[in-house]
Order: C-alpha cells, then sequence, then structure tokens
C-alpha cells in the first residue's frame, strides 16, 4: 500500500530550494496528496526563483514516481510572496504577469496551431461548444486534441463520457491523453476523484497547466481546443503566456450582462497580443419541438453586434436546444452522436469559419 512515508522517503535524496537541505526537511512541501497511486506534491519556493527551481521539480516528480506502486505524479511549484530581509530585488515581471513568474512561450513539439475557447463568465456553454468545435474539427479530416484547462471546474470527462486514468508513456516522463470520438483528450478530471475539490493557489494552477502542455504526449496534432476555465485569471494570463497561442474564441449568450464580460475577455487577450479569431452566440435562441415557433429567450444578435464592435469576425450562433443538452450530459456529444443533425451542423458552421480566420492569421 502507497503512503506518504514512502513518498518523504524517496523525496529526502531530493535537495530543496536551498541547494542543501532534504525536501521533506526544509519546510518547502506546502502538500502531498494521494489517491490510488495518484500523487499531487506542491513545493512551496520563492516566485522570483521558480525558474531556476524547475529542474528541483523535474528531480522531486522523478524520483515520486519511481516509488512502487505510484501510477502517476504531479509535482507543482506554489508561491511564497513575502520577500525576506537581506533578499535581492525582485526582477521586474513580464507584462501582465501580476507579479508572478511565467514561462516564456514556447510551441509544444508536434503541435501546430493551439486555440483557447474562452468566456468572460460561467454558464455560457463554453465547455460544450469547445467540444462539439473539436469534434467538428475531426469531422473535417483534421488532427485535434483538447485540454481542459478549467482546474477548478472540469467537465471534459462527463462530456465526452470518459472514465479511467491516463497511463505512463514509455519513457516514464509523460503521460498519455485519453481517446474518445477520434480526440486527444486530457483533463485535471482523470486524475481527481469525481466530485473532489481541487483547492489549489493560482502558482499552483500556473504550474499544473504548464505540465498539461508540456509534459504529455500529444504526438502530431493540427489544432489543439484549449476548454479555458471562465473570466481573466491567471489560467488564462498562463496560457497566453506559455505557448504561442494561434488565437481565441470567444463564447456568449445574447444578453447585455454576458457581453460584458466577454468584451472583458477578448481585451484581456488582445493585452497579451492573442488575436480574437471570432465570437460564437450560444443560447442564440429556441425553437418549440412541438409547434416549431422561435423565442429569442435571452435576445438575439448581440454577439453578432459585439463582434462587429470589437473589428472581430462572428464565427456563428447554436440555438438553445435540448438535444444539445442532453448529448452532452451523457458523455455523447451531439456532432459525434447525431452529425447530421440541424445542432450538429451549426458546430460544423462554426469551424468552416473558424478555419478561416486560422488560415486567415
Amino acid at each position: 500500500m502507497l503512503t506518504k512515508e514512502a513518498v518523504l522517503a524517496a523525496l529526502s535524496r531530493i535537495p530543496g530550494p536551498d541547494g542543501k537541505t532534504p525536501l521533506p526537511d526544509g519546510g518547502a512541501i506546502d502538500g502531498l496528496t494521494l489517491r490510488d497511486g495518484k500523487v499531487f506534491l506542491a513545493i512551496k519556493v520563492d516566485p522570483r526563483k521558480a525558474n531556476m527551481l524547475e529542474a528541483m521539480r523535474a528531480a522531486a516528480e522523478g524520483a515520486v514516481r519511481a516509488v512502487p506502486e505510484v501510477t502517476s505524479a504531479i509535482v507543482t511549484l506554489t508561491a511564497e510572496n513575502a520577500a525576506r530581509p537581506g533578499d535581492a530585488p525582485a526582477a521586474k515581471p513580464a507584462p501582465h504577469s501580476h507579479g508572478r513568474s511565467v514561462p516564456e512561450a514556447r510551441a509544444i513539439p508536434g503541435v501546430d496551431k493551439i486555440v483557447a475557447v474562452a468566456s468572460g463568465k460561467g454558464g455560457v456553454g463554453k465547455s460544450t461548444t469547445a467540444i462539439n468545435l473539436a469534434l467538428a474539427l475531426v469531422a473535417r479530416g483534421l488532427r485535434v486534441a483538447v485540454l481542459d484547462a478549467d482546474i477548478y471546474g472540469p467537465s471534459l470527462p462527463t462530456l465526452l463520457g470518459l472514465e479511467g486514468k491516463p497511463s505512463i508513456a514509455a519513457d516514464g516522463n509523460k503521460l498519455v491523453p485519453m481517446e474518445k470520438y477520434g480526440l486527444k483528450a486530457m483533463s485535471i478530471g482523470f486524475l481527481v476523484e469525481p466530485g473532489a475539490p481541487v483547492v489549489w493557489r493560482g502558482p499552483m494552477v500556473m504550474s499544473a497547466l504548464t505540465q498539461f502542455l508540456r509534459e504529455v504526449e500529444w504526438g502530431a496534432i493540427d489544432v489543439m481546443i484549449v476548454d479555458m476555465p471562465p473570466g481573466t485569471g491567471d489560467a488564462q494570463l498562463t496560457m497566453a503566456q506559455s505557448v504561442p497561442l494561434a488565437g481565441a474564441v470567444i463564447v456568449s449568450t445574447p444578453q447585455d450582462l454576458s457581453l460584458i464580460d466577454a468584451r472583458r475577455g477578448a481585451a484581456m487577450f488582445q493585452k497579451v497580443n492573442v488575436p480574437v479569431l471570432g465570437i460564437v452566440e450560444n443560447m442564440s435562441y429556441f425553437l418549440c419541438p412541438h409547434c416549431g415557433g422561435r423565442t429569442d429567450v435571452f435576445a438575439h444578435g448581440g454577439a453578432r453586434h459585439e463582434a462587429e464592435k470589437l473589428g472581430v469576425p462572428f464565427l456563428g450562433e447554436v440555438p438553445l436546444d435540448i438535444v444539445i443538452r442532453e448529448t452532452s450530459d451523457s458523455g455523447r456529444p451531439v456532432v459525434a452522436s447525431a452529425p447530421e443533425s440541424a445542432q450538429a451542423k451549426a458546430y460544423e458552421a462554426i469551424a468552416g469559419e473558424l478555419l478561416k480566420a486560422l488560415r486567415a492569421g
């Protein structure tokens, strides 16, 4: 049986942040969780030294993975922000980094284009849009991956109906993504128990996202769709600054409250020099399945008008439809389970507009 004592014993061979004291003895371990052979470890470091301590993090992760009965390990660096007497002045942070150390933007080997699907607020159907958009790209013959970047509220396992855990690659250093409907997929939801809260500080989220980008064996991918968490926080900044994003797709409902937040999301990406590839209007209208009558529940056309104001493409609209909800909840996204349906055609049309925007960029 895997124990914390066994993990700590393995870590005792790794020098901590000071380069001398064994990692478990220096007070740097900020969290250690074991679940069914999976280990989650957080190491507290001075944020100004985070880049220099990457080798320590990697060594700790390797030591943990070598422990018998460990099936996977994620080791993250979390920040200790308080300055201490005698510390050197902090280096100037990168633009829009909020004072935190951010990784240098580097391409992911084998991945051609990375597209962030984002929203200014939750509840607008962003994740459902991201999955069906990815599947529509698969239907066009592209090699597609989906990364669920919503650490606090991962929905990818439910949307794809995936169970089980990712395996470890043959080299023992990377996770192998799960696969369904021709998509390669990775989510923190595969590594924690269903319903278990992920209580991580911002720097831990940033580190985990970087590992999901760099330490997963993605293979050859034409387009990676990143399902971003709602809002404009650490995850968005990490993604924008750690990999060269081809652009962002903003999902909004037509109502004014949603559009205000969509505007903020678009502005955030533009500030970090990520092009906005377009806006999608989700829950655009409701067609009664009995009488065929149309109701604009959240108004209509607001996202199109917002795209015109921002000078970005309007990618299309998706109706508020019970079939989309049912297929999403059951892990059978409508583009995969009913590709000839009108609902699937709406996503396929948006995928076509997205490809036009990518080629134009």
